[in-house]
């Protein structure tokens, strides 16, 4: 056990939210910042709107809107993806908290429970265009089982961002690790919400912090508790589903080039190099998503995904 686990209970981190209840009755939304601690795109997005709302410039004209602009402040302070593990993974209640992110999770996941709508903003690693992760579609499965598919997608349509990636969940059970893989939007479609997470651009493209702004506005504005024009339907929409999560096994491992978000593979392709020289290939025509150059044996190294015509 950690120093930091033995006396994480009396750290100097403390959790905040910003809520604001307007008197007419409307949506109940949260947004969420820096669940990673180097994704601060979102975190500089809110702390602005907040700034805006407090200003008078914006004005909450229903329901009630939740702003965390810095969900990890252990890692969020040491500018690092985590704390002591990934908060956006096996995200839930636990009565017994052993890491940081426990702590976490015990004031967070209570939190999106009174709420409607979530909106979790990130960036990635990589270079490539932003993205929003949906959803599944309406089902009663045991994977997740959900009946707001049509809102989630409505709302994930006037983002601002063109490409939506659906398939989460199902790609981590292919490889029997979906609990893991439970996260921010996840829980929140657990306890009857429905959530988006918004991968809004590289860390360091400034442009990021743009993106995570206007989706935020565009949620309010199309849920009708922001006065101003209601968000268009984007146009060219482009529909990926994930197939398949891959893992890196050994620090030796290396993959094939330096990939980028959205690059397309065709069947065959080589995708990585394992340490032993054995090959990850492409199984279908598609693409790569999420590569992570710096990712540590035994993580998450990029996702394989192939299009679809689910919102087209």
């Amino acid at each position: 056990m950690s120093d930091l686990t033995e006396t994480a209970a009396v750290l100097p981190y403390h959790f905040k939210n910003v809520t604001y209840t307007a008197p007419l009755h409307g949506a109940a939304v949260i947004f969420t910042g820096a669940v990673h601690g180097d994704e601060v795109c979102g975190t500089h997005a809110i702390l602005r709107m907040i700034s805006e709302i407090e200003s008078g410039q914006l004005q909450i004209k229903s329901g009630m809107v939740t702003f965390v602009p810095v969900t990890n402040p252990l890692a969020y302070q040491r500018g690092e993806h985590t704390g002591e593990r990934n908060l956006n993974r096996k995200l839930m209640p636990t009565l017994k908290p052993g890491q940081f992110e426990d702590y976490v999770a015990n004031w967070l996941c209570p939190l999106l429970a009174q709420h409607d709508v979530l909106l979790d903003l990130h960036s990635f690693d990589e270079p490539g265009d932003p993205f929003v992760m949906v959803g599944p579609e309406n089902n009663r499965g045991p994977l997740e089982a959900f009946q707001y598919a049509e809102k989630e997608q409505a709302l994930a349509l006037r983002l601002g961002v063109r490409r939506l990636v659906d398939g989460w969940l199902s790609a981590h059970a292919r490889g029997e690790n979906a609990q893991f893989a439970i996260g921010t939007a996840e829980y929140m479609r657990s306890v009857g919400g429905y959530g988006l997470t918004v991968e809004c651009g590289q860390h360091r493209d400034a442009q990021a912090q743009e993106v995570a702004y206007q989706a935020m506005l565009n949620t309010l504005r199309f849920l009708d508790m922001l006065g101003g024009d209601k968000p268009q339907r984007v146009s060219d929409v482009v529909a990926i589903r994930l197939i398949n999560v891959v893992e890196k096994l050994h620090e030796d491992d290396s993959l094939s080039r330096s990939w980028s978000n959205f690059d397309a593979v065709v069947e065959g392709d080589i995708v990585a190099i394992r340490h032993d020289g054995s090959q990850v290939v492409a199984e279908s025509d598609g693409y790569v998503l999420l590569p992570d150059s710096h990712a540590l044996a035994g993580g998450e190294w990029f996702y394989l995904a192939k299009a679809h015509t689910r919102f087209l």
